[in-house]
């Protein structure tokens, strides 16, 4: 005697649209300080409607960062006086960010600036230096969430800048 069971079919749950939105985010890694520092603004108050998570929040820190026309000098100084004093083996947390951003921090990490003979800077170190120094700029957070905003608008609206500050 044979058993007949119904095969059951797999669905797909995720819509296309989710999809694509799951291959725009890219891994990094964040330093423990700036990731707390972070993690405080996601739980704080202030982060509502919509509540924005960790690659939101990142990205804002890189755009925010870029907005300025000596942003590379930034970084690389930051990343030169205050960054390379900490301990090589300082924990790092896993967390995602927005491709766009990535792809500003990736230019910058190809750059002349990050070659021989200067010290080679690794992603998670430019990263955490954008985060450092939005806190440094304003310990509230305030302008990561609105950054974070104009961020959002933009990737829904493709092409199109989001409107002025």
């Amino acid at each position: 005697m044979f058993t007949a069971t119904p095969t059951t079919r797999q669905h797909n749950l995720t819509s296309s649209s989710e999809e694509s939105e799951a291959h725009d985010v890219i891994e990094t890694r964040l330093w423990l300080e700036e990731h707390d520092w972070l993690y405080r603004l996601l739980r704080s108050e202030d982060n509502v409607s919509p509540t924005f998570r960790f690659p939101d929040l990142i990205s804002a820190s890189v755009s925010l960062v870029f907005t300025h026309q000596d942003a590379p000098c930034r970084i690389f100084r930051f990343l030169g006086t205050e960054l390379v004093l900490r301990s090589p083996e300082t924990p790092r947390r896993r967390e995602s960010m927005w491709r766009h951003q990535y792809q500003l921090l990736l230019d910058l990490q190809r750059s002349p600036a990050n070659r021989h003979p200067n010290p080679k800077f690794q992603l998670d170190q430019l990263t955490t230096a954008c985060v450092a120094l939005c806190r440094a700029e304003d310990g509230s957070g305030a302008g990561i969430l609105r950054q974070a905003r104009r961020n959002m608008a933009e990737r829904s609206h493709p092409g199109r800048d989001a409107p002025p500050r």
